[in-house]
């Protein structure tokens, strides 16, 4: 499936799935007719088990409509791999399609398509994920599916040889044929260097290159374990009944111990890092990012942490049409830039970042950009901002990311994502109330503590013109679908 890039990964779209707020989706959701029971108004609480091999179980039971979404979590993603095998998170998320003991290649596909669902799977930097969406009665059916995967994934060799073509056709059209995309791709190998972030999750074309079966088959036995996992499942379903089949299908699996993690701590940065990189392109573009603190991935999670502050703060910036960057940047006689941003790191398995970044107006330098994008975090560390722009960040984020719960799909993807990161169920109730509370004073005291040099790794892409002498490579991939 696609992926995000990888400083979004981290960031904007795992806290779009955090800041979802389980109390606040009944009020918000279609009004239903007046004489619907109050019981059925409401949405039920989640509620998670532990299956005695390990497995976690969480159900969320929605019955607005009669379908459901079931997702597997694996606590495994780019973050997990070693030199050398760069990518192989996400290779093995593409053999999961390609067979089991008694699925054929493809059949899994199409047979969630005859039950009249529809499926994929992603990989990030700290987990990959399966789900399907189908009709709430045909769930068994694919629970019966997805275990089958789970336990017994294999394929010849001959499948994987033209998978990891594939994968490789991926690589070149969403990241080889992009010159921001190669850019991040630098900036993050120069942002990082213990933290496994620093590998692109698609992987180096070169790891690609020499991957073997062997690779995928390995990594699949080290970290497909049901202590490893948990099944999501939200929808019109009944949670009894979703725990007793959970257990017949998923409790079967034979239980073993997740593997030991090493940490891999990132040392302190010392100083600016610049990376200039040079590509065909028809506009310039810079990206400024910041290493910041993370919320803890524990029950005080939200207690003190200037990771708050920080998000509100990139709210301040970019969080509506019309904030700051965009008046202050690409609006006006004096504007410098055709689009600027921020987004905020919040959370992940690593460390997390600040990012701002802009495209240069005509006639206009990377540099002007750049010094543009400091001056106006600099301006609210002097300055700070006001009551009313406070609030009004506050009220955006909260109503947007709460609309996201009339979204079966969107709830399931917020409580696996929450799994992942060690969170609570509650914890996007904990963490809006939490964000409530920021002030204007914090939010000026971290525009002031981390925006400068010694925290900062710069990249700018350098425009140069098309080479003629370069044809488009078209579509070229052997069949096979791009996850």
């Amino acid at each position: 499936m696609k992926h995000p890039s990888p400083r979004r990964a981290a960031s904007g779209a795992v806290l779009a799935s955090v800041l979802m707020a389980p109390w606040a989706g009944a009020a918000l959701a279609q009004i239903p007719p007046p004489d619907t029971p109050a019981h059925a108004i409401q949405l039920a609480q989640p509620r998670q088990f532990t299956l005695a091999n390990g497995m976690t179980l969480i159900v969320k039971p929605d019955r607005r409509a009669p379908t459901a979404v079931q997702m597997v979590w694996v606590r495994v993603g780019s973050f997990d791999e070693v030199d050398g095998t760069s990518g192989v998170a996400h290779v093995l998320e593409h053999m999961m399609f390609k067979g089991t003991k008694t699925l054929k290649p493809g059949e899994f596909s199409r047979r969630v398509a005859a039950l009249g669902g529809h499926e994929n799977a992603f990989t990030t930097r700290d987990y990959t994920g399966y789900y399907q969406q189908i009709p709430a009665d045909k769930l068994e059916q694919v629970m019966a599916l997805e275990s089958d995967r789970f336990a017994s994934n294999q394929w010849a060799d001959e499948e994987f040889k033209r998978e990891i073509e594939v994968v490789k056709e991926e690589r070149r059209l969403r990241t080889d044929d992009q010159p921001r995309a190669l850019l991040g791709e630098q900036q993050n190998a120069a942002i990082f260097t213990a933290s496994p972030y620093h590998r692109p999750i698609v992987g180096w074309m070169s790891d690609l290159d020499a991957m073997t079966p062997a690779d995928a088959r390995a990594f699949f036995q080290r970290w497909y374990v049901p202590a490893n996992a948990a099944v999501v499942v939200a929808g019109d379903v009944d949670v009894e009944r979703v725990r007793a089949l959970a257990e017949k299908y998923y409790g079967r699996i034979p239980g073993r111990a997740v593997p030991e993690r090493k940490p891999r701590i990132e040392p302190a940065q010392r100083g600016i890092r610049r990376v200039e990189f040079k590509a065909p392109a028809e506009q310039a573009y810079v990206s400024l990012a910041f290493r910041v603190p993370q919320i803890p991935s524990t029950d005080q999670f939200d207690g003190p942490s200037d990771a708050y502050a920080l998000t509100v703060l990139s709210a301040v910036l970019d969080g509506y049409p019309g904030a700051r960057l965009d008046r202050a940047l690409t609006q006006g006689p004096g504007r410098v830039a055709d689009a600027a941003g921020a987004y905020a790191g919040f959370v992940g398995r690593g460390p997390q970042l600040f990012v701002l970044d802009g495209v240069p107006a005509a006639g206009k330098t990377p540099e002007t950009v750049e010094a543009a994008l400091r001056e106006q975090v600099a301006k609210i560390a002097r300055e700070g901002i006001g009551a009313a722009e406070l609030a009004r960040v506050k009220t955006q984020w909260t109503a947007s990311e709460t609309y996201k719960l009339d979204s079966v799909m969107a709830q399931a993807r917020e409580l696996g994502s929450h799994w992942i990161q060690g969170l609570p169920l509650d914890a996007s109730a904990r963490i809006i109330a939490r964000l409530q509370k920021v002030t204007a004073e914090e939010v000026q005291a971290v525009a002031a503590k981390y925006f400068g040099d010694d925290q900062l790794t710069a990249a700018t892409l350098r425009p140069l013109p098309p080479d003629p002498q370069r044809r488009g490579r078209g579509f070229a991939a052997p069949a096979g679908d791009l996850r």
